[in-house]
């Protein structure tokens, strides 16, 4: 038999004893077999769940590590011809200084020379009257020297005196920050950055994959009326509240089982927000573009964290790093993502490495991280969303899929991911979410009775908000099995 309070085997005399009076007494057999089971579910997860999803982890570090030699290839290769265009250019900045200081001296050689030949012609002219003059003073002959007439007055004004003047060469110093800079690199963890592989195991073990499947059809969980005119931003703060803003300088935090109001803050100038994120702290933080500014609000204060110069911030979201990502526009320019640690740019994506830009001139509006770090933002002007990696290079551009529900194009505003790395962005147009993969394979679309879909945000259990622009409501949807 078996003691189940003492935890451990007991035989008919133990029993019989007062050391296990009023135990719970069951057969041995019974606890061997409850073990031998659980010892064979735990192998199983071992063999099939387990082993096999550190054998992934393996082989995708080993190909980031193959990516990393690459990157870094590349890095030194553009480096090393950004070095080369300016020897090339210094060259002909050489040559060109050079050919202006032979102009310069032979300008002034000549200018000299013709200054000499007059003098010399003057120095001839003075010493023939010379020779002509001791003739006629020492000679016998009276007529000579009655006949001696010549101005010495003229022979005093003598001529002028040219001095050159010397251009001088100022050199410029050389600063490392006008080759150009290198930002700084990281490796940065995440121990929920890794999921279980979706192996199948037979149910007697009780063990269940927590890959998360996609519900067959999505459903909504509850609505909430906001009560804002026009609704453009939801931010999830936890799974039971959620901020929200729209065409109105109040922010509004609400519960979502109740649907009410716990507060609501204004924004310092008095502007409405463009786009609002919740911190990893918990803050709520918001875009000001008429100020031009990033700001915070912490114990009911709003600190500013971020002020931009001659560009226009649009869009902003908080990384599991602690940083902002934020969009900026300006219309002289093809818009850009900047990287910030508090105040300071750590990070500017605008180009790919053709030198071609990344986004369009115009808004872009929305922009989230995905789990595995790519940045995903949704460029309205160019109906599309783009997808970038840690680094700043291009991984892909999703356009849509077709046919769509209301077959009109293309038309992305908010943008979220999930624990799933899925990419989920909101079709005006369409009336509906895009749900795609972290490669931007398309997967399904989320209609739900949607009305001009603008905001989007999910929770940490994978529940969608979106926010309607219309009608000021936003929809807790759930999509996930």
């Amino acid at each position: 038999m078996y003691c189940m309070e003492c935890d451990i085997p007991v035989c008919i005399s133990c029993i019989a004893s007062d050391q296990h009076l009023g135990h719970k007494i069951v057969k041995i057999e019974q606890v061997l077999n409850e073990r031998r089971n659980k010892i064979i579910k735990d192998l199983t997860e071992l063999n099939q769940i387990i082993y096999p999803t550190y054998q992934d982890i393996a082989s995708d570090v080993q190909n980031r590590m193959g990516q990393l030699e690459k990157e870094y290839g590349d890095l030194s290769t553009a480096i090393t011809k950004h070095g080369e265009d300016w020897h090339r250019e210094i060259d002909k900045l050489v040559t060109k200084l050079q050919a202006e200081v032979d102009i310069m001296k032979n300008t002034q050689l000549k200018t000299l020379q013709n200054h000499l030949d007059e003098i010399n012609k003057k120095m001839s002219k003075i010493k023939d009257e010379i020779s002509s003059i001791n003739d006629a003073v020492n000679g016998n002959d009276i007529s000579k020297l009655f006949s001696v007439t010549f101005d010495i007055n003229r022979h005093r004004n003598l001529p002028e005196n040219k001095v050159p003047s010397f251009p001088k060469f100022t050199p410029v110093k050389i600063e490392a920050e006008l080759f150009g800079t290198l930002s700084s690199s990281s490796l940065t963890s995440d121990k929920h950055d890794y999921s279980m592989k979706t192996t199948q195991i037979s149910t007697e073990s009780g063990f269940s994959s927590p890959v998360k499947q996609l519900l067959d059809e999505p459903e909504t969980v509850t609505t909430i009326d906001t009560g804002f005119e026009y609704l453009y931003n939801v931010a999830c703060l936890s799974e039971e509240e959620i901020w929200t803003s729209g065409m109105d300088k109040t922010m509004k935090l609400f519960s979502v089982n109740q649907g009410s109001l716990l507060k609501s803050t204004t924004t310092m100038s008095g502007s409405e927000p463009m786009d609002i994120a919740v911190t990893k702290s918990g803050d709520l933080a918001y875009v000001d573009d008429n100020e031009r500014t990033v700001n915070i609000v912490k114990n009911e204060k709003i600190e500013e964290v971020i002020r931009v110069q001659n560009w226009i911030p649009h869009g902003v979201c908080s990384t599991s790093s602690g940083d902002f990502l934020v969009i900026m526009y300006n219309n002289d320019y093809p818009s850009k993502v900047v990287r910030f640690s508090g105040p300071e740019e750590k990070q500017n994506i605008q180009f790919n490495d053709k030198g071609k830009p990344l986004f369009s001139s115009g808004l872009l509006y929305y922009i989230t991280e995905n789990r595995n770090l790519d940045i995903c933002v949704s460029d309205y002007e160019a109906k599309a969303v783009v997808v970038i990696n840690q680094a700043g290079k291009l991984r892909f551009r999703y356009t849509g899929h077709t046919p769509a529900p209301k077959n009109k194009p293309f038309c992305p505003r908010g943008i979220t991911t999930d624990s799933q790395s899925h990419i989920l962005t909101a079709d005006y147009n369409n009336d509906c979410v895009h749900i795609i993969d972290q490669d931007g394979q398309f997967f399904r679309y989320i209609d739900c009775e949607l009305r001009v879909p603008y905001g989007l945000c999910t929770d940490t259990i994978d529940n969608l908000y979106v926010a309607q622009q219309r009608n000021g409501k936003v929809k807790k949807i759930k999509y996930l099995k």
